[in-house]
């Protein structure tokens, strides 16, 4: 199983997210991402074979963050993965609490979880987006966005499946962030 904790929007802010990427004009032959695959990762975990499942659902549930909002407020393009992208230009200190702990478990982990992997992948600091496009050739010409909040209650483990000719994203459990930050 390919898998990845990741924030799940609810049905407001997927709307949101649907007009900032009709708001960009793309030129033909990109493909926009369905709204029912909307998220932003929060740690990426890869391939994991079934019977370590549980594992990762305790790491979930021993999560110990605040919930926060996220105030997506501009668009990017990155040519390399050539995907257009709504972005955060500011992270909630929440939102890096809770990465910087999936991150560490996951860490702990990596060898009983990617046995076969030589080594583990280069950690990058989180930088908060959306993919609204894949296969964007051309930098498209990006519009100043109109801001939306995306209220951060929950994360999910979720579980990608590339393997027709659209992923896939199967939420497999959610778990609730505090209406507060956690005493230590």
């Amino acid at each position: 199983m390919r898998l990845f904790f990741a924030l799940w929007p609810d049905a407001g802010t997927r709307a949101s997210i649907a007009n900032a990427a009709a708001a960009v004009p793309v030129a033909r032959g990109a493909r926009f991402v369905p709204p029912e695959n909307y998220h932003l990762t929060l740690a990426f975990v890869g391939e994991v074979a079934s019977s370590r499942l549980a594992l990762l659902l305790q790491m979930g549930h021993r999560q110990r963050a605040a919930g926060c909002t996220i105030e997506i407020d501009a668009y990017d393009y990155w040519p390399e993965p050539q995907v257009l992208l709504a972005v955060a230009r500011e992270t909630p200190a929440a939102l890096i609490a809770l990465c910087t702990q999936l991150h560490g478990e996951l860490a702990l982990h990596r060898a009983s979880l990617n046995p076969g992997r030589r080594r583990p992948p280069q950690l990058t600091p989180l930088r908060v987006h959306v993919t609204l496009a894949r296969k964007v050739a051309q930098a498209p010409v990006l519009p100043a966005m109109s801001p939306f909040h995306w209220s951060a209650r929950s994360f999910s483990l979720v579980r990608s499946d590339t393997s027709g000719a659209h992923a896939v994203y199967t939420v497999v459990d959610t778990w609730p962030l505090l209406d507060e930050t956690p005493k230590p």
